[in-house]
């Protein structure tokens, strides 16, 4: 907490010179508030998260085009927000916005890309839509199996969450096959200690449990 207490009151008092020196909507003010969104939202206070999210949204609106990244970045942490608050329907609505601009701008194997189709896809799951999550987690998988090296741990996440998918779906064999994976990955990575190998061993045996 307090590295993020830290960190706030250091992008506050950038954000206070920007603010005397920048006109009012300036897109360095919008990452400004950006970066005071994401400081409140490490520190669990989602509600003032959106509060300087939607700041930096306002001005990207009123200044940039409409398919510009900056929006994007906008767009997709006003959804990890909601998403935080547990609010699925508001998350995926920012979440695809977000997502709808990257496909536009970005090359079809950014990571970027990736991360959108992964947060869509956490959305559906987390609302008990498991095939449409296994629909974007696919499309994340893809790009990250593409472009990362194969013990990468965005590809731990990617078979972690399809596995995830696949129980939620009922297809324990399926969901075994891929949370194996993304154990196999964790445990080459990280240390053995790490709590995401506990997290990824309870996964699997709670599924096993289920078969």
């Amino acid at each position: 907490m307090g590295d993020y207490s830290k960190a706030l009151q250091f992008y506050d008092k950038a954000h206070k010179i920007k603010e005397k020196t920048l006109p009012s909507n300036h897109p360095d003010l919008a990452t400004s508030y950006n970066n005071i969104g994401g400081a409140y939202n490490d520190m669990g206070d989602y509600l003032k998260a959106l509060e300087f999210y939607n700041k930096a949204l306002k001005i990207t609106e009123n200044t940039l085009p409409s398919n510009h990244l900056l929006l994007a970045t906008s767009y997709n942490n006003i959804g990890g927000a909601y998403n935080d608050m547990s609010d699925y329907l508001k998350a995926l609505e920012f979440y695809d916005k977000a997502l709808k601009i990257r496909e536009k701008t970005l090359p079809s194997n950014h990571p970027l890309l990736a991360t959108s189709y992964n947060n869509v896809g956490g959305a559906y799951n987390d609302m008990g839509d498991y095939s449409k999550a296994l629909e974007f987690h696919d499309k994340a998988l893809e790009i990250r199996e593409k472009t990362l090296p194969p013990n990468h741990p965005s590809l731990a996440t990617s078979y972690n969450n399809i596995g995830n998918a696949y129980s939620g779906n009922g297809d324990y064999s399926k969901a075994l096959s891929f949370l194996e994976r993304s154990l196999v990955i964790l445990q080459k990575s990280l240390p053995p200690t790490h709590s995401l190998i506990k997290t990824a061993i309870d996964n699997i045996d709670s599924v096993k449990k289920k078969m």
